[in-house]
C-alpha cells in the first residue's frame, strides 16, 4: 500500500503539489495571523465605555469632554532572569503586549493606571537584570503622548516589606516617577496613589516617609474639601485642591477576611475562596486599612495582588475593586477595567482578554484539520463509504 501512494505522489505533476503547498502556507498563516493579531481585536472591539449616569445630583458643568477615561490593570508580572523560561516570557509578553497596544488603539484612554507587581522578580534583580527588565517593560507597554501612563509599586517590585529596601523604591521611583502620598489631579478628579507595602505600621524608614506624605496630604484634601472659613486657621495656608472626593490607588488590598463574598466568572477559584487572608501578606493590616480610611475618605478604591477580583464595601459605602491579573500565566481569562470618571461620579466596566484556552482550542482544531487535508490529498485517508464498501466486499468472499 505505501509503495503504491508513494508512486501516486511522485505522479502529481509540479504545478500541482506547489498549488497545494501554497494553499497549506495561506491555512497556517491565517490560523497565526487571527490567532496571535486578529483575536484582539475581535475580542476588544466588543468592549465599551461605561457611561456616567446624570441624575439630579450631577454637576450641570459636568459633559461629556469632562469625562475622564481611565484604563486600569494589574500584576502583569513580566519574567525575570531567574525564574522566566525564554519561551514563556515570550509566549506572556507577547500576549500582553498585543492586548494593551490593541485596548489603546481601539479604546483611547486618557490615562492607564498599573496597580503594580509590574516585574515578577523586581525583589531579586541585579542592576543588569533591572535594566533588561524595564527595556522589554517599555516597549511591551510604549503610548501615545495623547495617553498617560501611572505605575504603583507592588510588593514584587521592591519585595515584602522585610525585603524592601530603599535602594529597591527608589530605583523603582526613578524609571515611573512614583511616590508614595503622590496626588494625581486630572479634570478635577483626584487620585492617590499609595505605597502599600510601606503600611507595615513598624516605623521603618520607609514607612515613616510615606506614611508623613500621606498625612500631609490628608490634611490638604480634607481642606480643600471643606466650605470656606475665616476661623479654620490649620487650613489658611494650605493650597487649594479640587473639592473632589479622592480615588485610592495601591496593591495591596483593603483588610478583608477571604474572597469568600466574592463573585463573578474571575473571582478566585472556589477551593481558594474560604481560606484566610493573612494580614500584611494577602492583605493590608486592619490598623492601615482603618488609617487610609480615616485619612481620605476615598470614593473608591482601586487594588490589585489577589490576581482574581473582587468588589467589596467598606464601611458600609465605600467600594473597593480588586482588579485582576492581566497576565495569562496568572489566570485563562484576564482582563482590566475601564472607568469612566468625574469629579463626583465614575462608573466601572470590565473587558475580558481572549480566553487562552480558546486560542489553544483554535489551534488543536486546526491542526487536526490540517492533518485530515494532508492525509486526504496524498490518498492516505479512505473516505468512510469506500471503507465499509471494502469491508462488505471481503465479508461476502469469505
Amino acid at each position: 500500500m505505501l509503495s503504491s501512494s508513494s508512486t501516486t505522489v511522485k505522479s502529481l505533476p509540479l504545478k500541482k503539489r506547489l498549488c497545494f503547498l501554497l494553499k497549506l502556507v495561506c491555512f497556517v498563516s491565517s490560523v497565526l495571523i487571527f490567532c496571535e493579531f486578529l483575536i484582539y481585536y475581535v475580542v476588544i472591539f466588543q468592549c465599551r465605555w461605561p457611561e456616567v449616569k446624570g441624575g439630579a445630583r450631577m454637576d450641570k458643568k459636568e459633559t461629556s469632554t469632562s469625562v475622564l477615561k481611565a484604563i486600569i490593570l494589574a500584576d502583569t508580572h513580566l519574567l525575570g532572569e531567574i525564574k522566566g523560561h525564554w519561551l514563556d516570557k515570550l509566549r506572556r509578553e507577547w500576549q500582553m503586549e498585543r492586548s494593551f497596544q490593541t485596548a489603546l488603539w481601539l479604546l483611547q484612554p486618557d490615562i492607564v493606571f498599573i496597580l503594580g507587581d509590574v516585574f515578577d522578580e523586581g525583589k531579586w534583580s541585579s542592576p543588569q537584570a533591572w535594566a533588561d527588565d524595564v527595556r522589554r517593560f517599555r516597549k511591551m507597554f510604549k503610548y501615545p503622548v495623547s495617553t498617560e501612563l501611572v505605575v504603583i509599586v507592588g510588593n514584587h517590585d521592591i519585595g515584602f516589606h522585610y525585603e524592601m529596601t530603599t535602594y529597591k523604591v527608589n530605583r523603582f521611583e526613578k524609571v515611573f516617577n512614583f511616590t508614595s502620598g503622590k496626588l494625581i489631579t486630572r479634570k478635577g478628579i483626584n487620585f492617590v496613589i499609595v505605597n502599600s507595602v510601606a503600611m507595615e505600621g513598624d516605623g521603618c524608614a520607609v514607612c515613616r516617609t510615606s506614611e508623613a506624605k500621606l498625612a500631609a496630604l490628608s490634611h490638604k484634601l480634607n481642606c480643600s474639601q471643606q466650605k470656606p472659613n475665616h476661623s479654620n486657621k490649620r487650613c489658611s495656608d494650605v493650597g487649594k485642591l479640587p473639592a473632589s472626593e479622592p480615588i485610592l490607588l495601591q496593591h495591596y488590598p483593603l483588610y478583608r477576611k477571604s474572597d469568600a463574598e466574592c463573585r463573578g466568572e474571575d473571582s478566585a477559584p472556589p477551593e481558594e475562596k474560604n481560606i484566610p487572608f493573612k494580614e500584611k501578606y494577602d492583605v493590608l493590616s486592619q490598623e492601615a486599612s482603618q488609617k487610609l480610611i480615616w485619612w481620605f475618605h476615598p470614593r473608591l478604591i482601586l487594588s490589585g495582588h489577589t490576581h482574581s477580583a473582587c468588589e467589596v464595601l467598606h464601611a458600609g459605602k465605600i467600594p473597593e475593586v480588586s482588579v485582576p491579573s492581566f497576565s495569562w500565566r496568572n489566570r485563562n481569562n484576564p482582563s482590566f477595567i475601564m472607568g469612566s470618571i468625574t469629579p463626583t461620579r465614575f462608573s466601572l466596566q470590565k473587558c475580558f482578554l481572549p480566553y487562552e484556552s480558546r486560542v489553544f482550542t483554535i489551534y488543536c482544531a486546526a491542526g487536526a484539520l490540517l492533518v485530515i487535508l494532508i492525509l486526504a490529498h496524498f490518498q492516505l485517508l479512505t473516505p468512510p463509504f469506500y471503507f465499509a464498501q471494502r469491508l462488505i466486499s471481503k465479508h461476502k468472499a469469505v
